[in-house]
This record gives C-alpha cells, sequence and structure tokens, in this order.
C-alpha cells in the first residue's frame, strides 16, 4: 500500500487527495517506479480543473514528469533494468498513467535515463520543457543564427527552456513578462532583450530590437487578443507557434496581417515530437547533448514536500514562478 494522488471531481486544487492504495503491478510495455520527485506542468492543472485536450475519466490520476528508479518490469521491456534511475517524458495519458504518487506504472517508452551530473529535483524538470521548446524552434521552426525568436510568457519552465535552446542556436532572443519583478530574472537567463507588457509597446520594443524588420519566429503560450500584437511584430513569413492559450479569451486569427506578410499561424503541442518516432529520437539526442555541454540547465523555482500538493498547485495557478515547480516525493 503506497500513496497516490487523484481526484474525484474537476475543480479547485482543493480536489486533490492524497489516498492509500495497492500497487500495480506493470503489464506487457510497462514498468513500475519508486518515485523521488515531481515535476508539476500547467497541464495537469487543466486536466484537474476539467479543461484539458483529455477529459479526466473520474477517479483521475494526475501528473506527466517524474523521476525515480524502476522497481518492477513488465513483459516485452528492453534497455532497462530494475534499479536504473530514469524520468519520465510525457507521452502519455494521464488518465491512465498519473505519475503524482510514492509510486507510478508507466509505458516504458515514456522513460528516459537521466545523466548522472544530474539530481533528483532537476531529473524531473527536463522533458515537457525541453522537448516542447525544442520541437516548436529547432524540428518544426529550424531556428538559426541569423534570426529573432520572441519568447511571451518567458518565466515559465518552458519558456526558460525557450530560451536556453535559442541561445544555444545563436539566435536573437526576445521575451515577455508581465510585470517588472521578472524582467532581470529572464535577461540573467539569456534573453538580450525583455519587454513588459503591462508597461511597454510590444510591437514597437519588436521593431526597435529587429531594425525595423519584426521576429521571425514567434513562440506563444498565450494566444488570445495577444495575437494580433504578434502578427504586427512578426518579421515577413515568420512562423507563430501557439502552445497555449493562458489568456483563456477567445483567439481570433489575424487574416489581413497573415495575407500581407505570408505568416505561418499554427497550433503546436509536444505530442508532435513525442508521436513520431525520429522525432523523438532527434529530440532526447538534443537534450541530453545540451544538458552534458551545460548550454541547457533546468531552472527550479521552488520545491514543496508530498504533503503539501494542494499547496503546490496553488501556486502554479498564482503565476509567480520563475522555472520548474518540483515536489519531493521521497
Amino acid at each position: 500500500m503506497s500513496r497516490i494522488v487523484r481526484f474525484h471531481q474537476t475543480g479547485a486544487a482543493e480536489v486533490l487527495q492524497i489516498e492509500t492504495v495497492p500497487e500495480i503491478e506493470p503489464g506487457e510495455g510497462e514498468v513500475r517506479l519508486r518515485v523521488h520527485a515531481l515535476g508539476l506542468n500547467r497541464a495537469e492543472v487543466l486536466l484537474r480543473e476539467g479543461r484539458y485536450l483529455e477529459k479526466p475519466i473520474l477517479p483521475s490520476r494526475i501528473g506527466y514528469e517524474a523521476s525515480g528508479v524502476i522497481e518492477a518490469i513488465g513483459s516485452q521491456v528492453e534497455g532497462f533494468s530494475i534499479g536504473d534511475k530514469v524520468s519520465t517524458v510525457p507521452c502519455f495519458s494521464q488518465t491512465k498513467y498519473g505519475v503524482y504518487g510514492d509510486w507510478a506504472l508507466v509505458p516504458a517508452r515514456a522513460l528516459a535515463k537521466y545523466p548522472d551530473n544530474l539530481n533528483d529535483i532537476e531529473a524531473a524538470s527536463i522533458w515537457m520543457q525541453y522537448l516542447t521548446a525544442y520541437g516548436a524552434l529547432i524540428e518544426l521552426g529550424c531556428l538559426t543564427s541569423e534570426q529573432t525568436v520572441l519568447i511571451t510568457a518567458a518565466s515559465s519552465s518552458v519558456g526558460f527552456a525557450a530560451i536556453q535552446i535559442a541561445r544555444r542556436q545563436g539566435a536573437n532572443v526576445i521575451a515577455t513578462t508581465r510585470g517588472e519583478a521578472k524582467k532581470q530574472t529572464l535577461l540573467d537567463a539569456g534573453a538580450h532583450r525583455v519587454i513588459v507588457t503591462d508597461q511597454d509597446d510590444l510591437v514597437k520594443e519588436v521593431m526597435a530590437a529587429t531594425a525595423g524588420k519584426g521576429a521571425n519566429l514567434i513562440f506563444d503560450a498565450i494566444a488570445g487578443p495577444l495575437l494580433l500584437k504578434l502578427a504586427k511584430a512578426a518579421a515577413y513569413e515568420a512562423s507563430i507557434f501557439i502552445y497555449g492559450a493562458l489568456s483563456l479569451e477567445t483567439t481570433a486569427f489575424p487574416l489581413q496581417l497573415a495575407l500581407k506578410k505570408g505568416l505561418t499561424v499554427q497550433g503546436y503541442t509536444m505530442f508532435q515530437v513525442t508521436d513520431d518516432a525520429a522525432r523523438f529520437a532527434r529530440g532526447k539526442e538534443y537534450t541530453y547533448a545540451g544538458l552534458k555541454d551545460g548550454s541547457l540547465v533546468p531552472v527550479i523555482d521552488k520545491v514543496f514536500p508530498f504533503e503539501q500538493i494542494v499547496e503546490a498547485h496553488r501556486y502554479m495557478e498564482s503565476n509567480e514562478q520563475k522555472g520548474k515547480i518540483v515536489v519531493q516525493v521521497s
């Protein structure tokens, strides 16, 4: 009998419950982990609220990212052994394989051994952020050193990952944040210019930073009315990747600007990487290389004990964090 987190109804953070249940033996193609740490993601908040891309099957487990040690292996699993230190890649359904708990059952394809230079906290903070940013900036966006990338809501873990990847490519990096409090943190993280959207004119600032040309690639987590401003700030034939909808407002397509500038505006999720074997392999290789050479370093904001999982979710909803929120399990 071990602890897991489930919710029996959708709603605020308080619906999350720590329950004691029997551990399940892994089936074909599955492994069971002894979980050491959990990396929190906005997707989990949305699942809990019933507003995610998939709807929870109640009572629902929850959670994409964990680090830990393999303690049981099902049939038809190759390349892993009991005792291996691994972290989970978010390429599965949370409703079937949620990882919040002392143990987690996951498909073997969702496992990646993590480098010895990372601790459990860092290892729980790798894959969602780096593969999400990698897919848009590198795999689909083909970002080069001659280009400018504009990253909105840049103080999230994915935002920091995007800054690091863009700097690794040698690109010019512009980051946005709503308030002044996070500006210096983003500059310290590698952004060449930070636009405080509550006080700065986003379009004017982008144009000033690009000699009037605009941003070649825009990586947006907000959508809603902001999309029109992003289109105005975009360069000719720029690509805009929308990977989130933090505004929660209707997103109107900027047709006239898209026609005038030849813009590509597309929705994007990390599953476009993880559901494609070749992209997935390239993404993991790129991430491992960056972790090894030090160009990719997980930014950890705050660590909560497992018993404070509700408080950890409330903190994520506050939008105060600068980087990854992690929960220490054991």
